[in-house]
């Protein structure tokens, strides 16, 4: 795992928080919540991308 990917994973998860703080303060409490999922969702795929490259290593090492 690359030390960038948990900086990545950090950044996004401070942008998010201060996104969704700013969007429930002002009263948008849906648009604060799809902002959440969204990136909840940019988080997943970075690790799903991975998690495949993961198992790409591990076919390799075994020789399937």
């Amino acid at each position: 795992m690359d030390v960038d990917l948990i900086f990545k994973i950090a950044a996004i998860g401070i942008l998010v928080a201060v996104l969704n703080q700013l969007l429930v303060r002002s009263g948008r409490e849906e648009q604060a919540m799809m902002t959440t999922l969204a990136g909840l969702v940019v988080v997943l795929m970075m690790m799903v991308r991975e998690i495949s490259d993961l198992f790409t290593l591990i076919k390799q090492l075994f020789g399937f």
